[in-house]
């Protein structure tokens, strides 16, 4: 009976080249980034590097403890290899100005004295509706209420309100 026997070579020793698991998990980071970047509004509360990690993270981890021949060392340098990265593009981010741009997006301006700004909208595809339910959660009822609105680049809506009186004048 097999119950207790434990294979420790499949465990440890790698059947792939750890070169080629640095290389594969470098270009899939490198992608996925890159797509997400392009679809930041769907990415919610989340930064987009996060919910990146954490989603390569668990395929990764979930390589080495299927024991789907993939062992324990392989899947642990490839979980290595997408923090390494995002660690690296954080730092970089920190450190430069251009990398900080190139890394997080800027933010988008949607409303503007109380007028829509429909050709910045269709740049992410927002609709009126989306914006407007936007502001019931900002507690804000009319359009005309707001000075400034932003698409963020963490893909949250921001608001900033006329003042009451000129608000009222409108």
């Amino acid at each position: 009976m097999k119950f207790f026997e434990i294979d420790w070579q499949s465990v440890f020793v790698p059947t792939e080249s750890l070169l080629e698991i640095f290389v594969r998990g470098t270009i899939m980071y490198l992608v996925m980034f890159a797509l997400l970047r392009v679809f930041r509004r769907q990415a919610g509360s989340v930064g987009i590097a996060d919910l990146l990690v954490i989603v390569v993270i668990a395929d990764a981890a979930q390589n080495g403890m299927a024991g789907d021949s993939k062992s324990v060392t392989e899947a642990v340098l490839l979980i290595g290899t997408i923090v390494g990265w995002d660690y690296f593009f954080d730092w970089l981010g920190y450190k430069s100005k251009l990398f900080e741009r190139i890394f997080e997006p800027a933010k988008l301006k949607i409303i503007e004295d109380g007028r829509f700004l429909r050709a910045n909208m269709r740049k992410e595809m927002i609709t009126v509706g989306e914006v407007l339910s936007q502001m019931r959660q900002s507690e804000i009822e009319h359009v005309t209420d707001v000075r400034l609105g932003y698409l963020e680049s963490d893909g949250h809506f921001s608001f900033i309100r006329k003042d009451r009186a000129q608000a009222e004048s409108n």
